[in-house]
C-alpha cells in the first residue's frame, strides 16, 4: 500500500526508497543537494568521470584498482588542493580524470539503485535538464520514474532512533524535478511539487538558513551553499554508465 504503484511519478526517501525503486525497475533520480548530487553535476560539467561508492566498502582500494583518485573530505582535501565533496572544487583541470566519490547518502543510494533501467543525478542545479531527459527515457523504455531525496544521517543517534534526517533542500530539489516530469503523480509527489512551487521564489534563502545549510556554513563552506541553491544553472545530466557518471546529454548527441 506504500509503493505509490498506481502512479507514473513517485517520490521515496533515502536508501530504502532507492531499494524499492530498483526492485520495481523504475528510472531513478537521486537528489542530494548538499552535496553529492550537486558535486556530481558540477564535476560532470567539467568532464570529470565520477564513480559512486558506498562508505561501508573500501573506496580507496577501489580507486587504486581502477586508476582513479579517491575524493577526500572537504577539510583534508582543501589543505592538499585536491577535488573534494565540495562542488566548487571541480574545474577544467579535472576533465577526463577519474574520481571515486563515497558518501553516506547520495553515493550509497546510487550504489543501491545502480541496476535500474536508468540512474540519473538530479539537483537544483540541473532540475529542468534532468526532468527533460527522464521524460524522454520514460517514453522510450515505457517505465515509471521514482525521485529519491536522500536526506541526511543524524550524528547523535540514541538507541532505537531512526538514522534518516529528512532535509528540506533535497525535498525542494525533488519537487523542482517532479514539477517538470510527465505522467500521473502520486499524492506524495504532488505534495513535494507543492512545497517547491510555494518556496520557489525564496529557495536560496531557505537553503541558506536550513539545518544542512547552517551546518556547512559553520564549517566554512558558505560558497558550497550558494552554489548548490542555484536553480537550473547547468544543462548537464549525470547518468550511470558502466559504474561511472557521464553526461547523458552528450550520449544522446553521440
Amino acid at each position: 500500500m506504500f509503493d505509490q504503484s498506481n502512479y507514473e511519478c513517485r517520490v521515496e526517501w533515502g536508501k530504502r526508497g532507492a531499494r524499492e525503486a530498483a526492485e520495481r525497475g523504475d528510472i531513478t533520480i537521486i537528489v542530494d543537494v548538499l552535496s553529492f548530487s550537486s558535486t556530481v553535476v558540477s564535476a560532470v560539467f567539467q568532464n570529470a568521470i565520477v564513480y559512486p561508492y558506498p562508505p561501508n566498502l573500501d573506496g580507496k582500494a577501489y580507486a587504486k584498482k581502477i586508476g582513479a583518485e579517491y575524493i577526500l573530505g572537504r577539510n583534508e582535501a582543501a589543505v592538499l588542493g585536491k577535488a573534494t565533496l565540495s562542488p566548487v572544487s571541480f574545474n577544467e583541470r579535472h576533465a577526463n580524470h577519474k574520481f571515486v566519490l563515497c558518501s553516506l547518502n547520495g553515493a550509497f543510494c546510487s550504489w543501491i539503485a545502480s541496476k535500474v533501467p536508468a540512474l540519473l543525478i538530479g539537483s537544483l542545479l540541473n532540475a529542468s535538464a534532468v526532468a527533460s531527459l527522464a521524460n524522454r527515457l520514460k517514453n522510450e523504455k515505457n517505465v515509471n520514474i521514482t525521485v529519491i531525496p536522500c536526506g541526511e544521517v543524524w550524528n547523535d543517534l540514541h538507541e532505537n532512533e531512526d538514522a534518516l534526517r529528512p532535509s528540506i533542500e533535497d525535498y525542494l530539489g525533488a519537487g523542482a524535478i517532479l514539477s517538470e516530469l510527465e505522467g500521473t503523480k502520486s499524492p506524495e509527489a504532488e505534495v513535494c511539487i507543492g512545497a517547491f512551487l510555494h518556496s520557489k521564489h525564496k529557495i536560496k534563502e531557505l537553503i541558506w538558513e536550513c539545518g544542512s545549510g547552517r551546518e556547512l556554513r559553520m564549517k566554512g563552506f558558505e560558497e558550497d551553499v550558494r552554489h548548490c541553491s542555484q536553480l537550473n544553472y547547468f544543462k548537464v545530466v549525470p547518468v550511470l554508465q558502466i559504474d561511472c557518471f557521464v553526461n547523458g546529454l552528450e550520449i544522446e548527441k553521440g
